[in-house]
């Protein structure tokens, strides 16, 4: 897959590539939008990792991650901020996915 310069690109990036479903995470799980199950993030697979530093702002820091559900097998998406700006909880999940 080509490098991203933006998350707007990233993301136009991974749906060209068939990533269309949106996943949400909440209470240490990930959700996949598709089949409405909700998944520990270790079981998820992380197929595509975008991270942009914040060259100028560091509140610009985030993640994009090209993700696929192990139930249905939907590819998905999931944009979060990242470094001093990213959520405690996003950060734990982070720690705990397959990449």
């Amino acid at each position: 897959m080509e490098t991203a310069e933006s998350v707007t690109e990233a993301i136009a990036l991974l749906e060209a590539d068939g990533y269309r479903s949106d996943f949400a995470f909440a209470n240490g799980a990930v959700t996949c939008h598709a089949c409405g199950k909700a998944h520990a993030p270790a079981q998820l697979l992380v197929q595509h990792t975008f991270r942009f530093e914040g060259d100028t702002d560091p509140g610009d820091e985030a993640i994009v991650l090209g993700v696929e559900c192990p139930e249905c097998g939907m590819r998905g998406i999931i944009v979060s901020s990242y470094g001093p700006e990213a959520s405690p909880e996003f950060l734990a999940l982070l720690d705990q996915l397959d990449g």
